[in-house]
């Protein structure tokens, strides 16, 4: 009996079970494809470190892109026999978990993480994480992703903790880390300081430049400021005016007084901040908050009146406004200064308004005391890396954007004013106030032994331990086998928007911890945008959730998608009708499948993949899809290595559907089911299981489970296990396959040496997957087979043209018609008279007959190919007359439909107020309607001709 899939495709099933398979037998780890001898140790092994999520997440569609490229890169270079490990873990997201457990916390039981202290709120943290952390895991195993889940790290684990206190301390001894007293970005939702990066900066906002006037305190005249931000004044320190300015340069020197305080603020010369051509020409300085005018009080040394607390509320120094938030303290002051007579106007202002990444609130200039990197001396060599191509990115202009950055970089502010996160390892001393940086903590005082010390209470930046993370999760600082084996790891798979965040500090602390890249390639991807083209957003409500997508089509389906659509160095498209075509892809590749399985009788044994083809006797069309499989496997070799996605899915897309498909099945029918003999029965049904292998080992990157699925069925007809492995390892083994059937496999050799293994694996009950299948390896085709797939291409052509000729005329398609091909070219000749069957069958044609002296009639259609034409006489099949005069009917439909288009989408009004989808679907319509009217247009000239 045949064996047979089942006549429906159910991804959910089928994902669900070969996930849990691939667990099982720990099928992801680096160690597996050792044990069963697949892996070869003179390759050079491959590795990628998952960027991590973080704990909070949800795998949203960023994460889908971005993992699956990893997933794909992952899986390939599996089937190339490297030595392979996708390393998974998590970030602890230090601002990010806190807030969401400080929300938990006061809504829940209305308390604040003060009234907890530090202590019992981490744990509470930690708590939370256990309970909610694994969600994205979870997401991640319905994603497919073969992630080595026996190296699942966090970035608070111990031996991470340990390395970020290492790198902490080292960088200290060596002067890279200091701490110092400057201004800074304060997040007064979050409570924390935030780096320059942290700092999302809207452009275009709308303020207001608010004019009021201070009064010398001699009492002759006054000075007129200008500001965005009346609150401020509260802390003013001085005034400045360009020194050579003849409206104020008699003033330096001079006071004015605070209308508010008690206090006389001083007018000073700056030429290097004033523009006497801009405003008034006198700036008001607040040193406390505001970058500009910290360096100005600095040089003139002037005081930091710090006006704000930590909720940016005014503080004890805002007199009569103490207490009030920054905004209210705006209105009040700007309604006092009014009563005073001081106000002198106002005018709209467009500014950048600087937001926290993180909470969403407006950043607040504030001085701080803080730890800081000292990161020029790092960035040097971290430029210097990729400059010379230690590092190269993809696409390569993403270097350039590393560049401009790295080479203006500032030092990196990397405290935190939060509890959950690594706690800097510095301990001030109260007796003389040394400061005591170790990787162990100290009972005293390492400059005067006093014992009373206390621990800085500041976290590092997540971002901090984050650099760190291709070498931490590698057992740094100890000098391990995985560190030794997969560092430095061979790509980098990232959005654009953390190339500054993330992928620049690990290449710094890579190559100082290590003296070697961190990396050796980085991919930077787009996003991806929803159908309107925006951006996906919580604020537009366009989110796409994976998990209602895979629930919808299947996680294999979702995945080809992401790569089809992944175009090099653009954003990709949200396509419901894509994903829907994919999900088609899918049920395609069952069907065909099927097919062949079905017509597989019993008792059929394949030919060893080493032998093939052997002894059997291949056909023009057998040639031909075999060189389709060489040229689709080679190439999607060379698309993959170059992070050519789309282009990778193409190949395959074609090698499927319109070649094995739509032209190798179809050819092969009347063979297969054995009606021009059993020679030619069996050699159609050898090269159909061979092609179909080789299909399933290309599809499977993009598409894991439909493709071990099938394959799981394939390796029942194979009790020999005609693959590389059994070749390696002989045969025999009784193994259990995830369908639950045994049957006789290849066995597998323990490996005599544990060099490479971290642990010990027994794959003895293993079932075969094809994941570990060797990529399909080209199969050699002479001169003469190579001939004969030319040939078959050209036969093609030929049946193309005929179809083409029906269309184009309108001939119905239930009329026969008569084909004659005109050629000189024997060899062809030759060939289309043994496939007449499969011509005419394919084309709908009760003939096809070959001449080198064709005489066309007056009533003859024809197309043109490469090595003649084919003609179509239509004398009896159609009434030209009437035929272009229905042409000519639906061409007036279509430009009349087309006008109306046209006009529509010329009304200013139409643009202005239909939503974007609705232009964009009108757009489409009349692209189509002109695609039509061409066909009907080329149609009409044609049969003109023939009048």
């Amino acid at each position: 009996m045949a064996l047979e899939l089942d006549s429906k495709y159910n991804p959910r099933g089928i994902e669900t079970r070969w996930y849990e398979s691939y667990e099982e037998f720990g099928a992801f780890r680096p160690e597996f494809g050792e044990a069963i001898g697949v892996t070869d140790h003179n390759a050079k092994p491959f590795c990628i470190v998952i960027p991590p999520p973080n704990v909070t997440g949800q795998l949203h569609v960023g994460h889908a892109l971005d993992q699956t490229i990893q997933d794909v890169l992952t899986r390939t270079a599996r089937k190339l026999g490297r030595p392979t490990l996708w390393l998974p873990g998590m970030d602890h997201a230090g601002i990010a978990t806190q807030s969401r457990v400080e929300k938990t916390l006061q809504e829940e039981e209305g308390l604040s993480r003060h009234d907890l202290g530090r202590e019992e709120f981490i744990k509470r943290v930690w708590d939370w994480k256990e309970h909610y952390g694994g969600v994205i895991l979870k997401q991640q195993r319905t994603m497919l992703f073969s992630l080595d889940w026996s190296r699942e790290r966090f970035t608070m684990d111990d031996g991470l903790s340990r390395a970020v206190r290492k790198v902490f301390v080292d960088l200290y001894r060596e002067g890279l880390i200091y701490r110092d007293t400057r201004m800074i970005n304060w997040d007064p939702v979050a409570h924390t300081v935030l780096s320059d990066l942290e700092v999302e900066h809207e452009e275009g906002v709308k303020g207001e430049l608010y004019h009021f006037a201070y009064k010398l305190s001699d009492g002759d005249g006054e000075v007129i400021v200008a500001t965005t931000r009346p609150e401020t004044m509260l802390g003013d320190s001085a005034i400045a005016v360009h020194p050579e300015d003849p409206r104020h340069n008699e003033l330096i020197g001079k006071t004015v007084d605070h209308p508010f305080l008690d206090r006389k603020i001083p007018i000073v010369g700056d030429a290097a901040l004033v523009d006497m051509e801009f405003g008034t020409g006198a700036v008001k300085i607040t040193p406390a908050h505001d970058f500009n005018d910290f360096e100005v009080g600095k040089r003139h040394e002037l005081e930091s009146i710090t006006i704000f607390d930590e909720s940016a509320r005014v503080n004890k120094e805002g007199g009569p406004f103490q207490g009030l938030d920054r905004f209210e303290a705006r209105k009040q002051i700007k309604q006092k200064l009014q009563e005073l007579g001081l106000e002198r106007g106002s005018q709209e202002h467009v500014m950048s308004l600087g937001k926290s990444q993180r909470s969403g609130a407006i950043v607040e200039p504030m001085i701080s005391t803080q730890w800081f990197v000292k990161t020029g001396p790092l960035a040097e060599v971290a430029i210097d890396s990729v400059e010379k191509g230690q590092i190269k990115f993809y696409p390569a202009q993403w270097a350039n954007l590393y560049f401009s950055w790295m080479r203006e970089i500032r030092d990196w502010c990397i405290s935190r004013q939060l509890w959950w996160g690594h706690q800097i390892p510095a301990w001030h001393c109260a007796n003389c106030g040394h400061t005591t940086v170790s990787e162990q903590d100290p009972d005293e005082c390492e400059s005067c032994q006093s014992e009373d010390i206390r621990r800085d209470p500041d976290v590092l930046d997540t971002w901090f331990s984050s650099g760190l993370w291709p070498f931490s999760t590698m057992g740094w600082p100890e000098n391990s086998e995985d560190l030794r084996r997969f560092y430095p790891t061979s790509v980098l798979v990232t959005a654009y928007d953390i190339i500054f965040f993330w992928v620049a500090r690990m290449i710094m602390l890579g190559l100082h911890f290590n003296k070697s890249e961190p990396f050796e390639k980085v991919y930077i991807h787009g996003l991806m945008r929803d159908e309107q083209g925006r951006k996906i957003s919580k604020s537009l409500g366009n989110n796409i959730d994976p998990s209602e997508v895979i629930e919808e089509f299947g996680a294999d389906a979702y995945r080809f998608f992401l790569m089809a659509t992944l175009t090099e160095g653009k954003d990709s498209k949200y396509s419901q009708s894509r994903l829907k075509g994919y999900q088609n892809f899918t049920n395609k590749i069952w069907n065909s499948s099927r097919f062949v399985l079905m017509n597989l009788p019993e008792g059929f044994e394949p030919v060893e993949a080493s032998q093939f083809p052997g002894t059997l006797k291949l056909e023009a069309e057998d040639h031909w899809i075999l060189e389709k499989l060489n040229e689709t496997s080679e190439s999607m070799k060379r698309t993959l290595e170059e992070f050519k996605f789309h282009i990778a899915t193409e190949e395959v897309y074609s090698l499927v559907w319109n070649h094995f498909c739509d032209w190798y099945i179809e050819l092969i029918k009347p063979r297969m089911f054995g009606k021009l003999g059993e020679d030619s029965a069996e050699s159609a049904r050898q090269c159909a299981y061979f092609v179909l292998r080789g299909i399933l080992g290309l599809v499977h990157p993009f598409m894991p489970a439909i493709s071990e699925e099938i394959f799981s069925y394939l390796l029942q007809l194979d009790p020999k296990g005609s693959s590389a492995r059994a070749a390696a390892n002989g045969t025999g083994a009784e193994v259990k396959g995830a369908r639950g059937k045994s049957s006789k496999k290849s066995g597998r050799k323990q490996p005599t040496t544990k060099t490479h293994i971290v642990e010990s694996i027994d794959v003895s009950s293993a079932p075969r997957f094809l994941m570990w299948e060797p990529w399909p390896a080209p199969v050699k085709l002479g001169k003469a087979q190579r001939k004969q797939a030319e040939l078959l291409s050209q036969v093609q052509e030929i049946i193309g043209a005929a179809r083409a000729i029906r269309a184009d005329t309108g001939i119905a398609p239930d009329r026969k018609i008569r084909i004659i091909v005109a050629t000189e070219a024997r060899d062809l000749a030759a060939l289309i008279d043994a496939k007449q069957a499969s011509i005419c069958r394919l084309a709908s044609a009760e003939s096809v007959e070959t001449s080198s002296e064709y005489q066309a009639g007056k009533s003859d259609a024809f197309e043109a190919f490469a090595e003649g034409s084919v003609y179509v006489p239509l004398e009896g099949l159609l009434d030209i007359p009437r035929e272009l005069s229905r042409i000519e009917k639906e061409a007036d439909k279509l430009r009349k439909a087309a006008g109306g288009i046209e006009k529509k989408l010329s009304s200013s009004g139409f643009l202005d107020k239909a939503p974007p989808d609705v232009v964009e679907k009108e757009k489409a319509k009349l692209e189509e309607s002109k695609e039509k009217l061409e066909l009907l247009e080329a149609a009409q000239k044609r049969l003109e001709a023939l009048k």
